[in-house]
């Protein structure tokens, strides 16, 4: 008797929830469009997700790849584009000057000092060419977009994916690839040009006038000593290694964003993360580009 109430009490449970078997195998089953997060590892709940740096160097290049394949389709969110040029451009401007122009000037002291010992203050400009607006200026500015502006998309994406906001995106059928990570990709990469421009600016300047007060070298000879050693060129490989390392650096943060734990610690732990991947990857590729030009 009590069997037979039990077995009722079964089917009655399920006439009143005829779904719950269906929504469970739906909810399993990936979406076509969510289909492209195919490649990051989806963790049980509550399992240790895995925090290393060749896991998050696979998954920033699994990352790029995802974005070289929708750039020249135009997959990605044209209204996100603009907002993200505000946050890679203007807000941007005060430590990009700031930290040039003591750059600028610390290294003209430096090599100023050296080269008085031998009498060829006159060549100061070429020598300030040849290592500040080809290396050091671009990589400086870099380095600034990656502290502010890569630190806060690898915080953002870390807060939307804790809070499950990147699962509603994929419930709404939006990829969030084109609506997070290309617009900011995009952003960073015309912007960190406009601002290595500045910088060079910035640089040249406070060197120049550093060397007229300082040592007599009037700013004509200085600024004739740069142009003569920095072709057009040199000025466009600076400025495609800028819109590279700006991709780098958008990469890196939503990367290490995306593969972020799922707790509050795991946003801390995404920024200061994204921070460290992106200079470590400027450095390294900023060395390969060298060793291209010293062989070419």
């Amino acid at each position: 008797m009590v069997k037979a109430d039990r077995s009722k009490s079964h089917r009655i449970f399920r006439f009143w929830n005829p779904l719950k078997g269906s929504v469970k195998r739906s909810a399993q089953r990936p979406s076509s469009r969510s289909s492209v997060f195919a490649w990051l590892p989806q963790p049980k709940p509550g399992a240790k997700e895995a925090d290393n740096p060749l896991y998050h160097s696979t998954m920033a290049f699994l990352l790029a790849g995802q974005g070289m394949h929708r750039l020249p389709r135009g997959r990605w969110g044209q209204r996100q584009i603009m907002h993200y040029l505000m946050c890679a451009g203007p807000r941007c401007l005060g430590p990009v000057v700031v930290t040039n122009i003591c750059a600028g000037i610390i290294f003209a002291i430096q090599t100023a000092r050296e080269m008085a010992k031998f009498g060829a203050v006159s060549s100061l400009g070429s020598a300030f060419a040849a290592a500040y607006c080809r290396e050091l200026a671009p990589l400086l500015t870099a380095g600034v977009l990656a502290c502010q502006v890569g630190s806060a998309f690898a915080a953002e994406i870390a807060a939307m994916k804790m809070t499950q906001q990147i699962d509603a995106l994929k419930m709404l059928r939006t990829d969030p690839i084109d609506y997070m990570v290309m617009p900011r990709v995009i952003a960073c990469a015309i912007m960190l040009p406009v601002l290595t421009t500045l910088a060079l600016f910035c640089g040249v300047f406070s060197g120049g006038l550093l060397t007229t007060q300082a040592y007599a070298l009037s700013m004509t000879t200085f600024l004739d000593g740069v142009r003569s050693y920095l072709t057009v060129g040199d000025l466009l490989t600076v400025m495609a290694k800028s819109s590279l390392f700006g991709i780098v650096i958008a990469v890196a943060s939503c990367s290490r964003g995306l593969t972020a734990a799922r707790h509050g610690r795991g946003v801390g732990e995404s920024a200061t993360s994204a921070v460290v991947m992106a200079w470590i990857s400027l450095f390294l590729i900023d060395l390969i580009i060298s060793c291209f030009s010293l062989i070419g």
